[in-house]
């Protein structure tokens, strides 16, 4: 593939040092051929110290969005990093774009400046958890729509079905809808509502889970809306540093056993979420993301522009939720 991964140096709590280091380790540890936006003297600066100025290439983007910023308020200028970056996708100068920027302001971004999918009410963050199985569990949508519609949340798992399969090969995705409980009915008015709509569409609805159940793999894909999810997500990642933390003082087992489950739950590891739902390739990273997690998030980017995942998404999407 010709067209680069391009990544915004801006983002993030440690830019641009930490993005521009995990953009020089993608190029030359893994391969991946990386553009970074943003301001060009900064970067060309962090360049120059790892050596890599003729390596990595740059596009000036003057302004940056904060990381406080919630979303719609970064559409607007088309001079900063998140907005020139997605205008590099959309015009296919570049085959993907990742992020460790502001989520709602990332998401807001794409939105405006590459486009959602046919069809697409609401793109939703995708990302596959290690369960206790020795398999995943596709979480959507860990952050991208914090309030969505019951039909979007129906459409999220239609993406995450086929996230599963596409991703992870599942052939025949089981999904279980995030609520308090695990009887029918239970739940807020937006998951009752979504668990009407759920047992409609074309995959294996199994009702509602609940928490315990999102490392169990007691399902392949939980859907919920994005507020749960990111809490979720934030929650499993604390519970695992907190519970290996706490074994690794009671010594009952050893210290190379703990770095392998740690690094299994690690942001690093995983990289970033997938946003779907667009017309184009976008991997959002966690806003602490180190330079291990962003060369690890151009390699989720760079494998689903290569794959044509996207593109194949719109295959799956057969079924429309009421409305």
């Amino acid at each position: 593939m010709s067209e680069p991964v391009v990544v915004d140096a801006m983002g993030g709590d440690h830019g641009p040092v930490e993005t521009v280091a995990g953009a020089v380790a993608a190029r030359r540890e893994l391969g991946i051929p990386v553009v970074l936006v943003g301001r060009a003297g900064n970067i060309r600066a962090e360049l120059d110290r790892h050596g890599a100025v003729a390596e990595v290439g740059v596009v000036h983007a003057e302004d940056v969005v904060p990381m406080a910023e919630r979303g719609a308020g970064a559409v607007f200028s088309t001079t900063t990093s998140l907005t020139v970056g997605c205008d590099l996708v959309r015009r296919g100068a570049a085959s993907a774009f990742v992020s460790a920027g502001s989520t709602g302001a990332v998401v807001s971004c794409a939105i405006r400046g590459i486009g959602r999918a046919t069809g697409v009410l609401r793109p939703a963050l995708a990302i596959a958890l290690p369960s206790v199985t020795g398999g995943a569990t596709v979480l959507i949508d860990a952050g991208a729509t914090s309030d969505p519609t019951p039909e979007m949340i129906a459409q999220f798992a239609l993406l995450g079905v086929s996230y599963a399969q596409l991703v992870l090969g599942v052939a025949d995705p089981s999904v279980g809808l995030l609520s308090i409980g695990s009887e029918p009915g239970k739940g807020n008015r937006l998951t009752r509502r979504a668990g009407e709509l759920l047992p409609g569409l074309p995959f294996r609805f199994h009702g509602n889970v609940e928490g315990h159940d999102v490392l169990a793999g007691t399902v392949d894909v939980i859907v919920t809306d994005g507020f749960t999810g990111n809490v979720v997500l934030k929650n499993v990642e604390g519970s695992v540093r907190a519970a290996l933390t706490l074994v690794a003082r009671s010594g009952i087992a050893g210290a190379e056993e703990l770095r392998e489950v740690a690094r299994r739950y690690d942001p690093e590891t995983h990289g970033g979420a997938a946003l779907l739902g667009l017309s184009g390739t976008v991997v959002v990273a966690h806003g602490s993301s180190r330079a291990a997690t962003i060369a690890r998030a151009c390699a989720v980017a760079h494998d689903l522009a290569e794959g044509g995942v996207v593109t194949r998404f719109g295959d799956h999407l057969t079924a429309e939720p009421a409305r």
